[in-house]
């Protein structure tokens, strides 16, 4: 492990990311470029103490699931995300698992998307990038631990569970294509078991067998201040990468569009969940 090495590249990588990069919001007495360490710590779930040590060469080495955290949050390239691992002494990730690193041109096209909520999805539906308006809609993702940060597990075994929505045997039936893409990720396998000891919905889904893919359509969002929001969800596949791209959106001259314009002007600082 070169823990300078580590060191300095995390420094560099955080520097070169702004808040709005992230869906968080930028506030008015930012005194550092790019990222703050507690927002680093933020996103990636660890403690901000551990961020430090790491950032300062002192630090012990990371497992593989925190170098991918910490790759993810800072938005690193697969080339950038293997040097990572190896300067922390650690093989980068192998193929044959769910891809995670999202695609710079995608990330652009994020960050474009300013009048819209979107978010980009692994194959396993893990929330691995969203714009503001996206956080704003359906809450600050970068206050969910890493491990939650995924949309069946949220529906199943969330804090407000909608296992029995017309879209949840879509939203298994995608799983179980994924887990037949990636039946080595044992990131994907622990989310299955959990899965199922957890829901007996999503277990009665899973043992009926069927594969799939998450699918466009209609879905009514409850916001805790601007109630229920019906909004049209559209689903752009990065095949390349194996993602999704979800962009929700909403007729002109509908409750929903006039939501959606509040939200882009108040902010996730304003109007959260």
């Amino acid at each position: 492990m070169d823990r300078a090495e580590l060191a300095a590249v995390l420094r560099t990588a955080r520097s070169r990311v702004t808040p709005a990069d992230v869906g968080l919001p930028s506030g008015t007495r930012r005194q550092v470029p790019g990222l703050r360490r507690e927002e680093v710590a933020q996103l990636a779930g660890l403690g901000v103490d551990y961020v430090v040590r790491l950032e300062q060469g002192r630090g012990p080495k990371p497992s593989a699931q925190v170098l991918g955290a910490l790759a993810r949050a800072l938005r690193l390239s697969d080339d950038d995300r293997d040097m990572l691992f190896r300067l922390a002494g650690t093989p980068p990730p192998r193929d044959g698992r769910v891809p995670m690193p999202v695609r710079s041109s995608v990330l652009r096209l994020l960050d474009r998307m300013s009048d819209l909520p979107a978010l980009v999805l692994s194959a396993k539906s893990d929330v691995l990038a969203w714009n503001p308006l996206a956080a704003a809609l359906l809450g600050d993702f970068s206050a969910w631990p890493p491990e939650r940060r995924n949309l069946i597990r949220q529906r199943f075994l969330g804090p407000t569970p909608d296992p029995e929505s017309p879209s949840a045997a879509d939203c298994v039936a995608s799983l179980r294509s994924a887990h037949a893409r990636y039946p080595a990720d044992p990131d994907l396998t622990r989310l299955v078991a959990e899965l199922r000891a957890g829901s007996a919905a999503f277990d009665r889904h899973w043992r009926a067998g069927r594969s799939g893919r998450l699918r466009s359509g209609t879905v009514t969002v409850e916001h805790a201040r601007l109630g229920p929001l019906t909004l049209d969800c559209d689903i752009l596949l990065v095949p390349e990468a194996d993602q999704f791209v979800l962009v929700y959106s909403a007729a002109p001259g509908t409750r929903t569009a006039s939501a959606l314009e509040l939200l882009r002007v108040t902010g996730l600082a304003h109007v959260t969940h």
